[in-house]
């Protein structure tokens, strides 16, 4: 099959013949891949920032915002059968371990991370588990879907944890409107009646963004944070949740934050710097967001498949897999690229 892998760290990918990966396990399910999310993790990923906490031995398959069908099962699995339309959420786990027992499947103890630190699913098939895989309607396109495994869980998981602090008369401030900011914008307003300001350096962005239900737009500009507090009286807003977390972005976010308010940190590639003091003298919170559970999956596709969560998305052939994340990373990519082997 053919598949992108990654040779040497600061090198681009090469799509290559590989074999297809096949169940070994009981709970093992080969999924023929309808539709591969391109992440701005992938780059980070060739830029070597996650070489030390993934451990992985290169080279290896990339991509880990996956759909598609299921291929071929193991002789325990009875949630999925092949030819099912399937989502993939992100991290196979192991259902035993306290995490998984509390819900947090991120958190597992013995999971596994497709994409990050084994094969992933810029390829023609993946190897996942029965507990990864959350059936989609029949009329579902995997393709249509696939980035939410990643960008819409992650979006929505921080909005979700966010829902007691938003409460009517609320101020949420999204730090970036792209792949993962306009889903977070879509969540909020499915589950919040707070007003969305949405920050970005991009004008189309901003566009897309009122066409998704924020409520005021600030163009980054250099003045972001005073158009920010100008809003809010100010004061800031009760929650922010920056998308961006990097080129400075991390430290408006902080301080577009109340006091008492939390900030969000979804994306990442910056350093956070905030003098204690400041914490403590305005009780301030800052919340680390990790992909999101199962569960968080399986919300967000009940909000996509009944129409409130739609992901804008740009397609590309398996075959043009370089030109997707070249177009990513040159920021000509509105939404979501997506692979279709």
């Amino acid at each position: 099959m053919k598949a992108v892998r990654l040779h040497a760290y600061h090198q681009q990918p090469v799509i290559e013949e590989v074999d297809e990966p096949t169940v070994k396990g009981p709970f093992d399910v080969v999924v023929r891949i309808g539709g591969a999310g391109v992440c701005r993790t992938d780059l980070h990923i060739i830029e070597q920032q996650w070489a030390e906490k993934s451990g992985v031995t290169l080279p290896y398959t990339i991509g880990h915002e996956n759909a598609g069908w299921v291929h071929d099962i193991g002789s325990a699995v009875s949630t999925v059968d092949v030819g099912d339309p399937v989502i993939l959420h992100p991290t196979p786990t192991c259902g035993l371990c306290p995490a998984c027992r509390a819900g947090n499947d991120m958190h597992c103890a013995n999971s596994a991370f497709p994409g990050i630190d084994c094969d992933g699913g810029m390829a023609e098939y993946l190897l996942t588990s029965a507990r990864a895989c959350i059936k989609l309607d029949p009329g579902t396109r995997p393709e249509d879907v696939a980035a939410l495994a990643d960008a819409g869980i992650t979006a929505y998981h921080a909005v979700r944890k966010a829902v007691p602090l938003l409460y009517p008369g609320t101020v949420c401030v999204v730090n970036g409107a792209g792949g993962l900011g306009h889903i977070g914008i879509q969540s909020l307003r499915a589950l919040t009646a707070t007003t969305i300001v949405v920050v970005d350096r991009n004008a189309e962005a901003l566009s897309l963004a009122e066409e998704l239900g924020a409520d005021q737009t600030v163009l980054a500009d250099g003045k972001q944070v005073d158009a920010v507090l100008d809003l809010t009286g100010g004061q800031g807003a009760e929650v922010v949740l920056d998308f961006v977390a990097e080129q400075g972005a991390q430290q408006d976010a902080f301080a577009m934050t109340r006091r008492g308010g939390a900030q969000f940190v979804i994306g990442y590639g910056g350093t956070l710097e905030i003098p204690a003091i400041d914490l403590i003298s305005t009780e301030r919170s800052v919340v680390g967001n990790l992909v999101g559970t199962y569960n968080d999956l399986a919300e967000l596709m009940v909000l996509a498949q009944t129409g409130r969560v739609a992901l804008h998305t740009v397609k590309y052939p398996l075959d043009a897999a370089l030109d997707a994340l070249a177009d990513l990373d040159h920021g000509r990519v509105r939404g979501r690229a997506i692979l279709t082997p």
